[in-house]
């Protein structure tokens, strides 16, 4: 975090008006304070330095993050220069974490900005349950991404994660050196083996 800044809780500048439960673009107004937007008074640290910070907190089951999500994508293309938006998952029950865990590999993919409106309509419209390993696999590979797992995986449950026809590759090297210390290495890597054709 680079420096100090007043942060805006609003998208005052997003030309949108709610009538007749739909939004419809409009003239953009000028935001008033402890109306459209707050102060937050100490200013707190940013991570976008000089700019202004707008931080979109979403959850993608959110049916209003969903409504939201096409104007705010348009918003952030025509955003003002000194303006900067950073997206957080929410999580406000364990159930919410598997989506925080789609945007966050995203991001470390940088396909972030490409496919977060695509896990939305996903879930939305394509009605796919996004929580499921199986059917988060079929996406990643319908939208060009191709999955690999690892992380985590024991004897105990890997052959449901093996079993994903879509998975390029499967890394299991802490697990197996680990148990490596008991039954020795080969053994290990034997018995990992077994339990992943098995599956496939």
């Amino acid at each position: 975090m680079n420096r100090r800044r007043t942060l805006l809780l609003a998208l005052p500048s997003l030309p949108l008006a709610a009538v007749g439960g739909k939004l419809l673009a409009q003239e953009t107004v000028k935001a008033r304070q402890n109306i459209e937007y707050r102060l937050i008074e100490p200013p707190q640290p940013v991570e976008t330095g000089d700019k202004i910070e707008v931080v979109d907190f979403f959850w993608y089951g959110c049916p209003y993050c969903n409504q939201l999500s096409p104007f705010l994508e348009a918003w952030t293309k025509a955003k003002p220069t000194d303006v900067a938006v950073r997206r957080i998952p929410a999580i406000l029950k364990d159930t919410w974490a598997p989506h925080a865990r789609i945007y966050y590999t995203l991001e470390l993919l940088n396909e972030a900005e490409r496919l977060h409106t695509r896990v939305f309509y996903g879930y939305h419209v394509e009605e796919l349950h996004m929580s499921k390993p199986d059917v988060m696999e079929q996406w990643a590979v319908r939208n060009g991404i191709e999955p690999h797992a690892g992380h985590g995986l024991t004897y105990d449950n890997v052959q449901p994660i093996a079993a994903i026809p879509q998975l390029a590759e499967l890394n299991i090297g802490h697990y197996l050196v680990g148990e490596a210390v008991f039954v020795g290495l080969e053994e290990s890597v034997r018995r990992m083996r077994e339990l992943m054709d098995a599956a496939r």
